[in-house]
């Protein structure tokens, strides 16, 4: 199986960068998380270099819904990421890890005017879904004294090779203003008292291994960037959104580079804003190819079974990571203490929770499996704890990072206390 560079076998064993995947199973128990810190600065710096190889002003946002853990935002605003958030949470974790106001864009298709408060508040550009937010925000930065800036996020009515629910810029889409109404949001944001139209924005999608999808989104992008110079609006920034894929089937697929992405995209971007005499930032939201590849889940093997086919029984099931049985998402696993041992025969690997859908990986060629055994399962960093619940009232994992030869739990795993500490018990009971 081909590996990302920061994962390797050595002795029989998965490593991590610097670390035995086994001991740290060990050490930490299971089932647990292990991002690899370097191999996301790593991601993050070949988005920015590829795209300011093209044009200087560019800001990477990170697409925090990927996973908000407060090291990981700390790591990119170290290297001087913003964010899109989506939930006054993520607006606030993503200042608590230090991330300038100006770098961050409050996303959403359904915004509170709490949400609208919050932003405005803390100085973060806001991108309006509907008229209906434009409204309402121009009526809460008039009650605060304040001038709102904000974007229209563009639905451009793009057909993408993903899956249909995470499929974003399609006209059935629930995200976005149809781009034929734009021109009409825009004179609406102009003629409001309390709002500033300062940028545009739109999202097609997520996991895209094609890269013609995001090439048509740049020309839809910079032509309504003309009618919108055209109405009077001064662009401060063009965000394309993100939606670059990873290959998770490694040895069958390929994903396009940050350095493809940019040698496709920035010719029709910066010819289009040359052509149109302005200089907007342009702005990008990059979240699973950052952090995918970063992460294993570990998970430790309970028992097999024989039945209609060979199961392998773990402790991590869809509670610790979903996407396989939400969207049928194909993940890798290697065996981590038999990672040199050759197939033994054909396994599904399935977790404790009791749904028959609650299977991580089927069908897989394995090594032979015992109880005790250590499944890795590769490109977990994105939608993996983001997306983690404690059904079964089972605990979530813990979260580990590796930098060199240093390690430290990023979140402990939760307790049986963790899961009722919120719970309360009505009076009559």
């Amino acid at each position: 199986m081909n590996l990302p560079p920061h994962l390797s076998v050595r002795e029989g064993h998965l490593w991590i960068g610097e670390h035995d995947t086994v001991r740290l199973a060990g050490e930490y128990g299971t089932p647990l998380y292990v991002t690899d810190e370097e191999r996301v600065r790593a991601r993050y710096r070949e988005y920015r270099d590829a795209l300011q190889a093209y044009y200087e002003p560019v800001q990477v946002l990170y697409a925090a819904k990927a996973n908000g853990n407060p090291a990981l935002l700390r790591v990119l605003a170290d290297e001087g990421a913003g964010a899109d958030v989506f939930s006054p949470g993520e607006l606030d974790l993503a200042l608590r890890a230090g991330m300038d106001p100006l770098r961050l864009l409050f996303n959403g298709s359904s915004k509170s005017r709490e949400d609208l408060r919050l932003a405005i508040e803390h100085g973060v550009r806001v991108s309006l879904d509907s008229t209906d937010e434009l409204r309402a925000i121009d009526e809460v930065a008039g009650a605060f004294g304040k001038t709102a800036e904000v974007s229209f996020r563009v639905n451009p009515a793009l057909e993408v090779p993903t899956h249909p629910k995470i499929a974003t810029g399609i006209a059935s889409s629930k995200f976005g203003i149809p781009h034929a109404e734009i021109p009409d949001a825009y004179r609406a944001a102009l003629a409001a008292e309390h709002v500033r139209p300062v940028g545009i924005h739109c999202h097609i999608g997520s996991q895209i291994l094609a890269l013609e999808p995001f090439v048509e989104a740049a020309r839809v992008m910079v032509w309504i960037a003309g009618e919108l110079v055209r109405l009077g609006v001064v662009l401060e920034f063009i965000d394309l959104g993100g939606g670059l894929g990873i290959p998770y089937r490694h040895d069958e697929e390929r994903a396009p580079t940050p350095r493809e992405y940019a040698d496709a995209v920035m010719p029709v971007f910066v010819d289009g804003v040359t052509a149109l005499g302005i200089r907007p930032a342009l702005w990008v939201e990059p979240g699973r190819s950052l952090v995918a590849d970063s992460t294993v889940l570990l998970t430790r093997v309970n028992s097999t079974k024989d039945a209609h086919r060979r199961f392998v029984n773990v402790d991590a099931g869809f509670n610790q990571l979903i996407r396989p049985a939400m969207y049928d998402a194909y993940h890798e696993v290697v065996v981590a203490n038999r990672a040199d041992q050759p197939p033994a025969g054909v396994c599904t690997v399935a977790g404790p929770i009791c749904e028959s859908g609650d299977i991580l990986a089927p069908d897989r060629a394995l090594p032979a499996v015992q109880e005790g055994d250590l499944i890795a399962v590769l490109d977990a960093g994105a939608y993996g704890f983001a997306m983690a619940s404690q059904y079964n009232a089972r605990p979530r994992a813990a979260e580990l990072l590796v930098r060199g030869p240093d390690r430290a739990l990023m979140r402990r795993a939760e307790t049986i206390d963790d899961l009722v500490g919120t719970r309360a018990t009505p009076p009559w009971l």
